[in-house]
């Protein structure tokens, strides 16, 4: 299928929502972790998102080190790839901090907006704001600009409130109470920027949510917290139970009934990275090991070049990497549910 259009994008997180599932958000950084994304949303059945942080557009760019480079890079790429499968897949850009807006969002939903001039779709469905590491008056201020942008662009816009703790993409936050989204959080965001008359938007709130390696159990999250900001919204401006399109940062280490039961709070969108980084990486690990004198050119010998030409554990890593794909489809109950 084509990439998810506008209209298709909208229905994949309303179904999600009316269902309580989520659709994982897959970072890649290649245009095979990409293959390796949309094989995994299609074995499993599932509509899916594919994202791509600054760093890792900045590293598809090659020595350019252009971050608009490399994520239009990729997603011309996938527009084609994607169109000979048969889920729905949408394009997202990951965390962009205030920093890097003018060198990455700004750019791209200006792209976009030409696009949309000429009578074409928009070439990302969703971009992220992170003002996570700004006072929230400020994050707010620059959220009502870029929803403003990104709706002429007919793009949803990604906001983030509250602290995710950890690192990701060089960015680090402490873990402290910051960490936790107040129902006073949400009234000033929509105040701010509304409940979707101004363009729909999707909020990363936390509650608990840390960046990073850990094991289950590790990571304390609080998931009542994202029914409390439900609540307090519904009950202000008389929307439905679950007025926000929610998003779940920082998965890894997650217990089960944890991530289900923030499903049922109206989480739409989970982004999945340290796991499937992993799962790309340690099948060309054993490929390595196991083929020692192969890959390498030992003591003057050949090697053996099916053992170490990038494909013969290239798709090793993809098949690893689509694997965990799938498993985070099931977690997330997203297998099986994509759209006709």
């Amino acid at each position: 299928m084509p990439i998810a259009s506008p209209e298709v994008y909208a229905e994949m997180i309303d179904r999600a929502k009316a269902g309580a599932f989520a659709y994982p958000a897959i970072n890649v950084t290649s245009s095979q972790t990409l293959n390796a994304a949309i094989r995994g949303f299609a074995e499993a059945e599932s509509d899916g998102i594919v994202q791509v942080s600054t760093g890792g557009a900045e590293y598809l760019s090659g020595s350019l080190k252009d971050m608009v480079t490399g994520a239009v890079a990729l997603a011309e790429f996938a527009h084609v790839v994607a169109a000979e499968y048969d889920v729905n897949i949408a394009l997202h850009t990951d965390h962009c901090p205030k920093d890097k807006l003018d060198g990455y969002m700004r750019p791209l939903v200006a792209l976009s907006q030409e696009r949309v001039a000429k009578g074409l779709e928009p070439l990302f469905q969703s971009h992220m704001w992170d003002g996570s590491a700004v006072p929230l008056d400020e994050n707010l201020r620059i959220a009502q600009e870029l929803i403003e942008q990104c709706a002429k662009a007919r793009i949803i816009m990604e906001l983030e409130i509250g602290v995710v703790g950890g690192e990701e993409d060089g960015v680090a936050n402490e873990i402290n109470e910051k960490l936790y989204t107040t129902p006073e959080d949400v009234i000033k965001t929509v105040e701010a920027i509304g409940l979707g008359e101004k363009g729909r938007y999707l909020l990363a709130a936390t509650f608990g949510n840390v960046h990073g390696v850990y094991k289950p159990g590790n990571v304390k999250l609080r998931p009542s917290i994202l029914k409390d900001i439900q609540d307090a919204v519904a009950a202000k401006y008389g929307k439905g139970p679950k007025p926000f399109d929610l998003v779940f940062h920082g998965g890894s280490g997650s217990l089960l009934e944890e991530i289900r039961e923030a499903l049922d709070y109206g989480v739409v969108k989970m982004n999945v990275d340290t796991d499937t980084q992993y799962s790309f990486t340690r099948p060309i690990v054993e490929h390595m090991f196991r083929n020692y004198d192969g890959v390498l050119k030992i003591d003057g010998e050949v090697g053996n070049k099916k053992q170490y030409d990038p494909r013969s554990y290239g798709k090793a890593g993809e098949a690893g990497m689509a694997a965990r794909v799938v498993t985070a489809c099931q977690d997330l109950r997203s297998a099986g549910t994509r759209l006709k």
